[in-house]
């Protein structure tokens, strides 16, 4: 969030600024600054200030909270609901509805067990009974009672006995369970004029005569009362009866005797060794007088105690002024500050449950144990301790306690005064603004692992002050600010009803911190939307987002607060609505300022929540075009702001999870209403994220697919089985083009679309396939219009005994496997003949697509569904797992499922050569592990099956053996190997499919261009609906969840006012560190002679035991680690200096398409690795050094439209941190520019050669700036900071490049390259006609060079095991190679090689699983 601002007219609390969170660029130190200065000033002294940064970066990448989790932990964080209804919240909230008041004083007779002294306490309810007649002051005493107790539950059913005998107490008990119900029964027993209780756990009562003193058992008391009750035993020895229900023997068996003991509360006056207290001072019944007139004994009590007693006289206390309830008088803020004082005391000794049930659940008895407290401070004085049951810890000697005595001291201090003067003004006591202050200085120390702040219930208590009220609230903001912890701590001291009854309130500077507050409870419990809802609490809310003086942080909050409101609540998602909350929302997206992109997120969150699952939110949406303006931010910078846009977009598709997702796709075509339109819209909108960088907004992406493949299911359906219909009769028999053995040039030639199709650059792959449907839809990867060619059906029945069908197919021409006069295989792709969206030519020839008179194109909405198939599988195949397996579920929803199938035909031998059109015959195989799967019977086919034979859509064996047993043998392109990723069709009832497609494999593109390549091959088989089927119908019947909601939440449960500065110092301190030792390195490496340059000098070497070869290394600039990754995507961190592998990743899909490249990012701080595969996937994993707690920071795809070759290699890629920017090419005419910041593909830069892009650097001196080589031998230099970007080309090279760099030093234009012939050519680009210096490194199978970042040397690796190292001058520093002697050194072919940045040392990995680490003089160790 940015700075919190004051608006106009209002004062918003310093307190409460919300500071920006850290920014990624890091200030360096002056020290370090100058340091860098020294050490990169040239050797004239000469130096200009902008050569100081670009050395070190001073930015950092992929370091928010959604690169913070890794999948495991991202997935487990957002499972569950937004907060948890937590302990605070009283399940079972209870109140006393029957109060029973039962006297035994028998007035002028005392107990014969009892002596009392003279004079001895008499008082009783405030009333001297010997006074008046004996029955009169009973019956006063009892009214008494009955008032004192009214005072704190007034709405109570209370009875009165006075004196009475067994039978009525047992009516008076039965009487108060009936009226009580399931509520709470007091039965309050005053045994002064009757024998103290007996061991046995009995009281005293009379018989009707007064004669004889009868006891009553509590046992029997307590079936007639029965469970919840409470009891108060104002007697002699009441412990007794504590100690006899404690110990009832059936109290301690079983779970029904343990509740009825939980729901018993008992209230003793004394121990049960003890008699009552006899002082004259204080009345007979001191224990009752302190449980209901708590400030009146308590000011009795402390008077000849205080420092006043001379001042004071004991009469004033009945006369001080004003009423309890009214805190601005006298006698209302003692019993204000009492409560304040009594709370805090309960909630700093008991524990959290317990003070939870005696101080909140109840509020009669919540009064009645804050004034227990009092009775033991004053009857301990005594030496009478009084007993309860549950028992409570000792509090008479509280600290708190100094604090009533000064604040009763300062208000009895000034009664002479007022009583004096009626008109004096009475001042008011500190007390608060001293705890206040007190609070203020325990948040400037205090933390979640401190002992919790004493003040809490009191700052809650000065909430109900409007004088101290903002303070308190501001306070309590900080303090909630602290963590879910202070949230829960608060809301069980009682903050809720508190903070919803200032809701009501008016006053303007209360709103920001009121919205502040509730944003920290909902962000911990979900479950107040309910009470906000009921008391309309929304509407502030509502009306506080819609205030024009409210900027974006607090209005990101508001719609936070209304997005939990509505969050699976539909009473608060009706009243929101009704409330115009969806107008407010889009409203606000369209006027949003600039660089406010939590303000737009939780818009969209809050939108999704008032549409998802109520159709006037969803009919409102379409009224108001709202989808547009949300559309308007899925290309918006920040991924979180694209991914909210997708959710609120995807909850406008209605699903109804209880109706089937298998329809019959030929059943008959029903009318289709403008929800269906609409929604196809949104399918429509949300395309072109199926290739964005942000694995979250992906996520959201193949969410919302699913719930519009839910919604839509029959129209998917339909849409896979164009995908594998089969050509019409007459195609199949149609003339087909001769094969010459001339192959074009053009490297993208599979894409199966016809040539009438217009195309425009602007448009991707994806919206290449969809023809004339994908208008206004712009992807990365587009391919220019020569690679488009016309589908080649090549049919030709092969001779078997078995039933055999032939299939539509796309001939993938690859001209490097033509060259040499092999082919790899070949391809079946639906989107060749009947794609949707490509429509087959009608009986005249026209295109289905051609364009209409005004050269429009028809929209057709079919095409939509063939188009999101595609983008399904792409999703299916993306590297971040919780995409891939749910955009899986997706498409067996739809009938597709992804199955094992045999990889890609490799004819490397020759085998298999093609000399003229190729037969393309499919046999299923009769096991789920070979390939295509067919799960229907054929006897369940076979009238289907004829009735397609007669459509003339069958080859002719199919037609002469309908009912043919199924073949038995594996398909002979369809190898048993290991299974690795295929599709096949899991069909409805009612579509039999007629022919099964072969796989997209390699270099082909399956679903149209769209499809990333893949080594494995993947086919779409189509199967009718059968048993078999059923598991994968009803695993495709649970739809993916969206967490993206919950996780959003997990923002507002973070400190947003003072962020934590532990992590941040920690941080800075590790940068500096590497700064000083990055400066001093750079200083080593760039003052180097020749001869302390040479690289010879094995330091380290580690065995692997890999059985494939090392594909690239990546040494740690600041760690002793190197980093190998191998063909099989397997990557071990190796430290050299101790000998060990301290970790290994190897979860990188099995894919085993090999690794291209590894970066570190943030090398200066909390360093990542960044792995890119030859596929074009690349992941960057967190913690990578550490073993078991490595986690995925992110994945994507950064080449859509990338067909990997066997000759042309992999992807190639390089990260630069000094523009955050990732570079990637390959088998694509572009170069593509990822922005990870955006985690968006920037630009895309045409390449202008038809050559593959075979190495990739980017220089991490001079920023924006990367260099490329071909496999044509040619060189291209780029700068992203001009307009074409490609600023020079050159073509030192006869054959492929092999490796290409930067010369070292502040010369962006010079370059060095190398070739697989074996030479290495320095460049200026600036003449780029031919190179200035070549060298003739090896004699051909130059397979490595690696140029040292800011030394003055290079290293070049070859086949023949030779290691070479030269000087920028040309000069041949030294060499390694393989030595058959005991002692010499071991080197394998050398497939990579590495300089370390800031050291001359090389890592070299070969063919075999040695790699070794060679030093120059100056590195050797010690």
């Amino acid at each position: 969030m940015g700075d919190a601002r004051t608006a106009p007219g209002q004062a918003y609390p310093s307190e409460l600024a919300i500071p920006s969170p850290p920014v990624s660029p890091v200030v360096m130190s002056p020290q370090t600054e100058d340091m860098l200065r020294r050490s990169i000033q040239s050797d004239d002294g000469s130096m200009g200030p902008d050569n100081v940064i670009p050395y070190l970066p001073q930015s950092v990448y992929l370091c928010d909270l959604r690169h913070n989790i890794g999948v495991e932990a991202f997935q487990s964080s957002m499972q569950g609901d937004v907060g948890v209804v937590s302990k605070w919240r009283m399940k079972d909230r209870m109140k006393t509805s029957s109060v029973a008041l039962v006297l035994c004083l028998n007035i002028g007779v005392d107990p014969p067990d009892v002596i009392k002294i003279s004079p001895c306490a008499r008082v009783e309810c405030w009333l001297d009974p010997m006074s008046m007649q004996a029955q009169k002051a009973l019956d006063q005493i009892g009214k008494n009672l009955q008032a004192q107790y009214e005072r704190w539950q007034p709405r109570a059913r209370y009875k009165v006995n006075l004196d009475p005998t067994v039978d009525e107490v047992k009516k008076l008990a039965t009487s108060c369970r009936k009226n009580a119900k399931t509520e709470r029964v007091l039965f309050h027993y005053n045994g002064h004029g009757v024998p103290k209780p007996t061991a046995n756990g009995e009281i005293w009562l009379f018989n009707k005569t007064y004669t004889q003193y009868i006891p009553l058992s509590v046992y029997e008391l307590e079936t007639w009362l029965q469970t919840p009750s409470i009891y108060v035993f104002d007697c002699s020895a009441a412990g007794m009866i504590v100690n006899a229900f404690c110990e009832r023997p059936e109290w301690g068996h079983g779970g029904s005797a343990i509740s009825a003991m939980k729901e018993t509360i008992i209230l003793a006056a004394c121990g049960a060794e003890e008699i009552l207290p006899q002082n004259a001072d204080l009345p007979a019944d001191v224990f009752t007088a302190c449980l209901t007139t708590p400030i009146k004994i308590a000011l009795t009590w402390f008077c000849p105690r205080s420092l006043l007693k001379d001042v004071l006289d004991r009469d004033m206390i009945d006369k001080i002024p004003g009423r309890q309830n009214d805190r601005k008088t006298p006698l209302g803020e003692l019993n204000w500050i009492f409560t304040a004082i009594t709370d805090t005391i309960a909630w700093n000794v008991l524990p959290r449950e317990l003070f939870q049930r005696l101080f909140r659940q109840d509020l009669l008895v919540a009064s009645l144990f804050r004034n227990f407290l009092l009775a033991e401070r004053v009857m301990r004085a005594s030496n009478c301790t009084p007993v309860s049951h549950p028992r409570l810890p000792p509090t008479h000697q509280h600290p708190m306690w100094q604090a009533w005595d000064m604040a009763a001291e300062i208000c009895l201090s000034q009664l002479p005064q007022l009583l004096a003067d009626p008109n004096a003004e009475f001042q008011p006591s500190p007390f608060f603004t001293e705890q206040l202050t007190a609070f203020e200085v325990w948040l400037e120390h205090g933390s979640e692992k401190k002992k919790p702040p004493e003040q809490l219930p009191i700052v809650l208590q000065v909430l109900l002050s409007q004088s101290h009220r903002l303070r308190a609230l501001v306070l309590l903001g900080r303090f909630l600010d602290m963590g879910a912890w202070a949230v829960d701590l608060a809301l069980s001291v009682g903050i809720f009803p508190y903070v919803l009854k200032l809701l009501q309130t008016t006053a303007a500077e209360l709103r920001q911190i009121l919205v502040f507050i509730w944003t920290k409870i909902l962000a911990l419990d979900k479950s107040c939307q309910v009470d906000l809802v009921k008391d309309g609490g929304h509407l502030y809310f509502i009306k506080f987002l819609d205030s024009p003086d409210v900027y974006a942080e607090q209005r990101a909050m508001a719609a936070f607060v209304l997005a939990v409101i509505a969050d699976s609540h539909p009473k608060g998602q009706h009243a929101c609505i009704q409330a115009d909350l969806v107008r407010i929302c889009l409203s606000h997206i369209q006027n949003a300022p600039p660089g406010e992109p939590l303000l737009l997120q939780w818009l969209c969150l809050c939108l999704g929540k008032l549409w998802d699952g109520v159709p006037e939110g969803q009919e409102l949406a379409w009224g108001l075009r709202g989808t547009e303006t949300v559309a308007q931010l899925l290309g918006e910078p920040q991924p979180e702001v694209r991914a909210a846009a997708i959710f609120a977009l995807g909850t406008l598709i209605v699903v109804n999870e209880s109706t089937s997702i298998a329809p019959s796709i030929a059943e008959e075509d029903t009318d289709e209403g403008p929800e269906l339109t609409h929604e196809r819209d949104v399918g429509r909108s949300l395309l072109p994220l199926h290739t964005d960088g942000s694995p979250l907004v992906r996520t959201e992406l193949v969410i919302a697919l699913a719930r519009l493949a839910h919604s839509h299911n029959k129209q998917f359906r339909k849409a896979a089985a164009s995908f594998v219909k089969p050509p019409s009769h007459s195609m199949l028999a149609g003339p087909r083009p001769p094969f010459n053995g001339h192959v074009p040039t053009t490297r993208h030639l599979s894409y199966g679309f016809s040539p009438t199709i217009p195309f425009s650059p602007g448009l991707g792959p994806t919206a290449a396939l969809m023809g004339a449907g994908s208008v206004g839809i712009n992807l990365p990867g587009a391919h220019s219009p020569s690679s488009i060619l016309t589908p080649t059906v090549l049919t030709e029945p092969r001779a078997s005994s078995a039933p055999q069908k032939v299939g539509p197919g796309i001939l993938r021409e690859d001209s490097e496997a033509f060259g040499n006069g092999e082919l790899e295989e070949s391809e079946l792709s639906p989107s060749g003949l009947n794609a949707p969206g490509l429509n087959a030519p009608d009986a005249n020839g026209a295109d289905g697509n051609a364009p209409t008179a005004n050269g429009a194109h028809p929209k057709d909405d079919s095409a939509i569904y063939g188009q999101l198939l595609g983008a399904l599988y792409v999703l299916s195949r993306d590297p971040w797992p919780r995409v891939a397996n749910s955009a899986r579920q997706t498409l067996r929803m739809v009938g597709v499922e992804l199955v094992s199938s045999g990889p890609p035909i490799s004819n490397r031998r020759g085998e298999g050569t093609w000399h003229g059109p190729v037969t393309q015959t499919m046999q299923l195989p009769s096991h789920p592990g070979g390939g295509l799967i067919r799960s229907t019977s054929w006897a369940q086919t076979s009238t289907a099956a004829i009735a397609s034979a007669a459509a003339g859509n069958l080859s002719q064996n199919w037609r002469n053996n309908p009912t043919a047993s199924p073949p038995t043998r594996t398909p002979s392109f369809l190898p048993p190997t290991p299974p690795s990723a295929g599709m096949r069709r899991v069909s409805s009832s009612g579509f039999i499919p007629s022919v099964a497609q072969n796989s997209f494999s390699g270099g082909g593109r399956g679903l149209g261009d769209h499809l990333p390549t893949s080594a494995s091959s993947t086919a779409l088989a189509a199967m009718a609906t059968s048993p078999t089927s059923t598991h994968a119908i009803k695993d495709a019947g649970v739809l993916p969840r969206s967490t993206l909601f919950s996780w959003s939440c997990g923002h507002f449960s973070r400190p947003l006012l003072e962020p934590s500065y532990e992590e941040e110092e920690e941080g800075m301190q590790r940068r500096a560190a590497r700064e000083r030792m990055a400066l001093e390195g750079i200083s080593t490496c760039q003052h180097l002679s020749a001869g302390v340059s040479k690289v010879s000098d094995q330091i380290a070497s580690c065995d692997t035991e890999s059985e494939r070869e090392t594909r690239t290394l990546l040494l740690h600039p600041f760690v002793p680690i190197v980093c190998i990754a191998d063909e099989k995507e397997t990557i071990r961190i190796w430290n050299y200096e101790e000998g060990q592998t301290v970790n290994q990743l190897d979860k990188h899909t099995g894919t085993e398409k090999g690794v291209s490249r590894l970066c570190l990012m943030n090398e200066l701080d909390d360093s990542l690795l960044m792995v890119a595969s030859n596929d074009g996937a690349v992941r960057v994993w967190r913690n990578f050094a550490e073993r078991g707690k490595q986690r995925l920071a992110t994945a994507f795809n950064v080449l859509e439209g990338h067909r990997q070759s066997a000759r042309a290699g992999g992807a190639v890629v390089d990260w630069q941190q000094l523009s955050g920017c990732l570079y990637a090419s390959g088998e694509v005419p572009f170069l593509h520019v990822w922005d990870m910041d955006r985690e968006m593909l920037s630009a895309s830069v045409p390449m202008q050669t038809d050559a593959s892009v075979v190495a990739l650097n980017a220089s991490q001196v001079h920023p924006a700036q990367l260099v490329a080589g071909c496999a044509d031998g040619s060189v291209k230099l780029f700068d992203m900071r001009t307009r074409n970007s490609l600023v020079g080309t050159a073509t030192p090279h006869t054959h492929k490049v092999v490796g290409v760099d930067f010369q070292p030093g502040a010369e962006p234009t010079k370059l060095v390259s190398a070739s697989v012939w074996g030479d290495i050519q320095l460049l200026d680009m600036r003449r780029a006609s031919q190179s200035y210096l070549s060298i003739e490194a090896h004699k051909g199978s130059m397979t490595a060079l690696t140029v040292h970042r800011h030394a003055p040397v290079m290293a070049s690796g070859s086949a023949k095991q030779y290691i070479k190292v030269f000087s920028m001058a040309g000069e041949q520093l030294s060499m390694v190679r393989y030595h058959n002697s005991f002692l010499g050194q071991r080197i394998g072919p050398v497939s990579c090689l590495q300089f370390h940045p800031y050291q001359v040392l090389l890592a070299a990995g070969a063919t075999d699983s040695i790699v070794s680490i060679y030093a120059g003089e100056s590195q050797r160790p010690r």
